[in-house]
């Protein structure tokens, strides 16, 4: 297959920076933290995960064998003495946050829960950052979804109003506005030399990529379809959302980082990190698609909607990144699709997902 080469110059070189780095990473066992795990550990750097067990036996995390790639401590983000001392023993350089409850329908039943894993959970992992004695740069995860939803064609950008009409959309936002006030009231950049502290959100489009087993989650929910020859359910097929492989965000969030470290004045905002704006598609044509690369037989589809809302409509706009970080997709809606299903198709999943970083990596 053919990958559009971009313009990046010595990106690839640039991250080997973090080798022998220490980087702490919550939510390392889930889906975009286990790849996240995975590229660290390409990349030589020393790393501590901070999460709950693995929900998925099959997910990522296992696969690539998380454990023998981190020192992992297995513990509820809301633990606030033990995350202190996790964080204040390791003395990393680098935070990446990605522990929450990620999933907007679990959201609706677990309101209470979600906000407090949200919001709570970072309040915690940025009061412990405020009590290292060193340099430290924290990346905070957000989403997509943190912005006030006009259900138009409306492509988002960094400075549209934050929204969030379900309890996950409304917890992430929150989260975007702890993070700005714990920047401006304890790690200003003008004062990175008193405090030693970086800070930046990132707000991630739709991934997709192997190794995520999640419920309620398109790409996970057609596999299970096809490999048990089920109906897949659907419930918005004309939904249109910034589908994006795992690795385009990741390498973004690493690459931010790296300039964040070195320049805090000049890297101080959010970024949005999604596909080009002509790679936005509905759920039914990222079914269609996903099928065909497949290739071993169809699955029915059947429209089951549901009363809980949904946005119907969400597009990013990438061009902050694009001007200020140099950074662009390097995969095609398709061929971020194509690189998934080869992912589960895979009779080595573990070599797939390396072959798949050195392959993103060498696009650099």
């Amino acid at each position: 297959m053919e990958f559009q080469k971009s313009g990046l110059e010595n990106l690839e070189m640039m991250l080997t920076d973090y080798r022998n780095k220490k980087v702490f990473v919550t939510g390392h066992t889930g889906f975009k933290g286990g790849w996240l795990l995975a590229l660290l550990s390409h990349l030589k750097a020393e790393i501590k995960g901070y999460a709950l067990d693995p929900e998925y036996s099959e997910g990522i995390y296992n696969v690539i064998k998380g454990n023998n790639l981190c020192s992992s401590i297995i513990n509820d983000i809301r633990n606030r003495d033990l995350l202190e001392k996790e964080i204040i023993d390791f003395q990393p350089d680098f935070i990446f946050h990605l522990a929450a409850q990620p999933l907007v329908r679990n959201s609706y039943e677990l309101p209470s829960e979600t906000f407090e894993v949200n919001i709570m959970g970072t309040s915690y992992l940025l009061e412990a950052a405020r009590k290292l004695k060193k340099k430290c740069t924290v990346i905070i995860i957000t989403t997509d979804k943190v912005y006030k939803n006009i259900e138009s064609d409306h492509t988002y950008n960094e400075n549209d109003a934050l929204g969030g009409f379900d309890p996950y959309s409304a917890s992430k936002a929150c989260v975007e506005l702890l993070a700005n006030s714990f920047k401006n009231s304890f790690f200003h950049p003008i004062n990175i030399k008193t405090h030693q502290k970086a800070i930046v959100t990132v707000r991630a489009g739709n991934v997709i990529g192997g190794g995520d087993f999640s419920k309620d989650r398109i790409i996970p929910d057609l596999i299970r379809a096809l490999k048990n020859e089920e109906v897949l359910k659907i419930r918005n097929p004309s939904a249109i959302r910034p589908w994006q492989h795992v690795l385009e965000p990741l390498v973004g969030y690493l690459q931010l980082g790296l300039l964040v470290d070195k320049d805090p004045l000049t890297y101080s905002d959010a970024y949005n990190f999604g596909p080009k704006l002509n790679d936005h598609l509905s759920v039914e044509k990222l079914i269609k698609q996903a099928i065909f690369i497949w290739d071993e037989g169809a699955t029915k589809t059947e429209l089951h909607p549901t009363d809980l809302h949904e946005a119907g409509i969400l597009k990013l706009d990438i061009s902050l990144a694009q001007k200020e970080l140099n950074w662009q997709p390097k995969y095609t809606a398709k061929q971020a699709i194509q690189q998934t299903m080869e992912w589960y198709k895979s009779e080595n999943p573990l070599k797939q997902t390396f072959i798949q970083i050195e392959t993103y990596l060498n696009l650099l």
